[in-house]
């Protein structure tokens, strides 16, 4: 059964012509050297796409896993927009054993991307040897990866990540399908870039307004 089941989670990984075709719609342009799907939303469509440590013109790549879904890269937009990555950074500072759980993250990162290169084929690429994405281990500089890792490894990895998803649960949960109007998908998929997110862009992809985040010490001055 346990075979069975890690046999399934695998074959679920690998990206269909479909799903490379969603993406290019999702992101406004063509993807290239996607390897994996590690996360999807429960209709099946790509939540994030893993895209190969070494690009196929040779260009090492740190980042590897890539947040697309609409919905999700707006609501995680608007807390970037809040100041929540300044108040990530605070807490960092100021919290030892979120620090550590920060910096296991990090490693779980260059974990995954090396299993990620061996399964595809790319194996090592020592030029990125320690880097990982999103401001780890020591700072938050991109919520979108970081949301991205969480969806891709499951909850109880990237503590941060975790609580980005958790604060756009009013927006996105991955219970339900957010998918029906999130993207454009009349016409041919795109052939050159015109990919744009953002904060605005989520109000007209969930049918009502999103209320604008405070930056917590925003919030608390007001109380």
């Amino acid at each position: 059964m346990e075979h069975n089941t890690a046999a399934a989670r695998d074959e679920s990984r690998q990206p269909t012509a479909h799903d490379l075709e969603v993406l290019s719609r999702q992101l406004g342009r063509p993807v290239r050297d996607v390897v994996e799907i590690p996360a999807r939303c429960v209709c099946g469509n790509p939540l994030v796409a893993a895209t190969a440590p070494r690009l196929s013109n040779g260009t090492p790549f740190p980042t590897t896993f890539y947040l697309t879904h609409p919905v999700i890269t707006s609501a995680v937009s608007r807390l970037e927009a809040a100041g929540v990555m300044n108040s990530m950074n605070e807490q960092l500072a100021g919290d030892a054993a979120l620090a550590a759980a920060y910096r296991s993250a990090h490693e779980d990162y260059l974990a995954a991307r090396r299993a990620i290169g061996q399964r595809s084929g790319i194996g090592p690429v020592p030029e990125i040897d320690g880097v990982s994405a999103g401001g780890m281990p020591t700072r938050v500089k991109c919520l979108h990866v970081l949301a991205g890792h969480s969806l891709a490894v499951g909850s109880g990895i990237n503590p941060l990540g975790d609580r980005a998803l958790e604060m756009i649960s009013e927006w996105w949960t991955a219970d339900k399908c957010y998918c029906d109007g999130a993207w454009d998908t009349t016409g041919e998929a795109p052939s050159r870039d015109l990919s744009r997110h953002g904060p605005q862009g989520l109000p007209g992809i969930v049918g009502r307004p999103a209320p604008v985040r405070k930056p917590a010490a925003t919030a608390e001055a007001a109380e």
